[in-house]
């Protein structure tokens, strides 16, 4: 996708990744385009700074021309992991282990984790990373309950058999409450018609996301979901980000382009997404910081309810 935006000379932004491995293939070549980027979901800590739990290299490897292109409405994992800690604390955890699928997204989160979880009370019992489409994952649960764990962080995409790596390791720990990363916050991994976990297990399950109570969102919000539900059916967690990933890239064309009196140019329209202020959105007011990291830092948790996400409570860290 980012080299056939490349390849056509009138693009003018760029809408994506959805996830973090895939932004941290195109990011790279659109910045060497000077195409501007901003990601509705893509929230790994270093796409955009060199923090706690980034790699080495990060970000400054995704940046060739040194001049940041990439932006997102969600807020990163550093976020995500105060909000984990918040919760497993608050649910009576005092052991966790991490487990991850190691993609991209997966490891962040779990670093991100470790080290949010340090300097609390909540002891990380160990981490595992499991590869995906293995069928059985009988030794990563062996090891999970061998470490004393209460409590079990799935960091993975649903696509990575996380569904079937909760199964075993609910069922080799029926006590232990399981944790998943917004990653899974999707139907794929609550519903077991659709290759979810158990329904058996779902009172033991919850997963952080960004995505807030309706009622939680400005008018604007409020608006787009129900005219999103109307047109298409319940929206699944990120449609919100998306729709705002979309109209902030519209806003800073705008503002680029004195509202298409002036032609458009690329590097114009990155200026104006790292320029944006107190924006007033569909995901409440933020502003974009000079990293392109989004300046809100809320995230909702979410109970699994007989295969659907039902909003709990929120978490402002």
């Amino acid at each position: 996708n980012a080299r056939l935006a490349i390849q056509d000379r009138t693009t003018i932004g760029y809408l994506g990744d959805i996830n973090s491995g895939a932004s941290a293939v195109s990011i790279p070549l659109l910045n060497r385009a000077g195409i501007a980027q901003i990601s509705p979901a893509s929230t790994a800590v270093g796409l955009t700074s060199g923090g706690a739990g980034s790699s080495p290299g990060e970000p400054q490897k995704y940046y060739p021309t040194g001049v940041r292109t990439f932006a997102r409405v969600v807020p990163n994992d550093a976020v995500q992991a105060a909000a984990q800690v918040r919760l497993q604390l608050s649910a009576g955890c005092t052991r966790t282990f991490v487990v991850d699928d190691d993609e991209v997204d997966g490891q962040d989160t779990a670093a991100s984790f470790e080290a949010a979880a340090q300097s609390t009370a909540l002891e990380v019992a160990g981490t595992q990373s499991f590869e995906p489409r293995q069928g059985s994952y009988g030794s990563l649960a062996a090891a999970v309950a061998s470490s004393g764990a209460d409590c079990v962080l799935i960091s993975a995409i649903t696509e990575d058999d996380a569904a079937q790596v909760t199964d075993q390791i609910a069922t080799t720990l029926p006590h232990a409450l399981i944790f998943g990363s917004a990653g899974l916050a999707e139907s794929t991994y609550t519903d077991p018609a659709l290759g979810g976990v158990a329904i058996a297990i779902d009172p033991r399950v919850l997963i952080t996301v960004a995505t807030l109570d309706p009622h939680a969102y400005p008018p604007a919000g409020r608006r787009f979901l129900v005219s999103y539900a109307q047109r298409y059916g319940a929206p699944q967690p990120y449609a919100i980000f998306g729709y705002e990933a979309m109209s902030l890239m519209l806003s800073a064309i705008a503002r680029a382009t004195d509202g298409g009196h002036r032609p458009a140019r690329r590097s114009q329209v990155v200026s104006a997404i790292f320029h944006t202020h107190d924006r007033r959105s569909a995901l409440g007011t933020y502003s974009i910081d000079p990293d392109g990291d989004t300046t809100l830092e809320s995230y909702g948790v979410y109970r699994v309810v007989r295969g659907q996400l039902r909003f709990l409570e929120v978490i402002h860290t």
